[in-house]
């Protein structure tokens, strides 16, 4: 029996039996020999932070553009905070962790320059639109590694394709047909960290204050980033404990004041024109990029051709995996005329 083995006999001693357990996946889309040390799962989260992707997220803008400033979020410090939230669940519920994890790692891969106007960008020029969950589908299975893809299983995609919930008041995904716990686990801490911790990032550059929260959010959940947490994982931990597994939500009380949350900082945040007023430039920088490389296909790398997709979406898998630096770089390359020095 080789370490992989003893780990999987770990599993089925100790996880729950709600849990997803690494010898039963539905497998990957190309077979391969298992690793003798590592499950699939963990095998999944180690080619996804090995990955030129994941590298990239650390330079894509989470909520404000190029701030400036040590500690403010960027798409990568957003996707750790995701994995810490739904690993410490996953745990307290005895799921599968490192499912919860590779998945939690992966979601956002498929994020454009400029976080979520760079995706409206993007969503009204290419045929058929653009969703940066989708995108993060196609990036672990097709795009990486020079258009050969990850080769992930079956329920590490599932997970990163359905994370995504928009302005739904719906926590749980259910119409998604999500097939593990885990995965719904990593759908609902994204939504736990992203309105915390932009709100931390909101009240560092005084764009809202901690006594702008209403009132119904700072009794229930909390007056601070760390209390909020911590009530909305504990509560989603004894929910879920107490509906024996049917449902990874919050209690009705806490649900309430976590969804006038989420409509605060939309409207708040999200849609705020102090905070929004300089990607009215970047959406011009990708609409340039993305009229010029429509006409100049021949300057995006070979291997985006692999599948012959029609033209604006090979353009769109390009200038998506973009970081902001690189794509504002590049803008200046092709449309900024350099001075002549004698």
């Amino acid at each position: 029996m080789n370490l992989r083995e003893k780990y999987q006999e770990i599993e089925k001693n100790i996880l729950s039996k709600h849990a997803t357990l690494s010898y039963k996946s539905r497998g990957r889309e190309k077979e391969e020999p298992e690793c003798s040390v590592r499950t699939c799962f963990q095998r999944d989260r180690d080619r996804i932070i090995h990955s030129k992707a994941f590298r990239r997220l650390k330079h894509k803008t989470q909520v404000f553009l190029a701030p400036v400033g040590d500690h403010y979020r960027t798409r990568l410090t957003h996707t750790l905070e995701v994995s810490q939230i739904a690993r410490t669940i996953s745990r307290a519920l005895s799921l599968n962790e490192d499912l919860t994890e590779a998945i939690a790692l992966g979601h956002d891969l498929g994020h454009t320059p400029f976080g979520h106007a760079g995706e409206s960008v993007l969503d009204r020029l290419v045929d058929g639109g653009f969703k940066h969950y989708i995108q993060s589908k196609r990036v672990v299975k097709y795009l990486e590694k020079k258009g050969e893809g990850l080769n992930l299983t079956i329920e590490v995609i599932d997970g990163i394709s359905k994370h995504s919930k928009g302005r739904s008041g719906d926590l749980e995904g259910k119409s998604l047909g999500i097939l593990t716990l885990e995965a719904k686990i990593v759908r609902i801490s994204d939504m736990v960290a992203y309105l915390n911790h932009d709100c931390d990032d909101a009240i560092r550059a005084g764009v809202i204050e901690e006594k702008d929260l209403p009132e119904i959010v700072r009794e229930r959940i909390g007056e601070s980033i760390r209390d909020r947490i911590n009530t909305l994982v504990l509560n989603i931990i004894n929910h879920t404990l107490s509906t024996d597994y049917s449902e990874i939500g919050m209690d009705e009380e806490i649900k309430e004041a976590f969804l006038i949350f989420k409509d605060f900082m939309y409207d708040n945040i999200y849609s705020n024109q102090k905070v929004k007023k300089e990607f009215v430039k970047s959406e011009r920088v990708l609409e340039f990029l993305f009229e010029y490389y429509l006409k100049h296909p021949e300057q995006i790398p070979e291997f985006y051709f692999k599948r012959n997709d029609p033209v604006d979406r090979i353009v769109a898998d390009f200038i998506s995996g973009m970081t902001d630096t690189y794509a504002i770089t590049t803008f200046e390359k092709l449309f900024i005329p350099k001075r002549w020095f004698f």
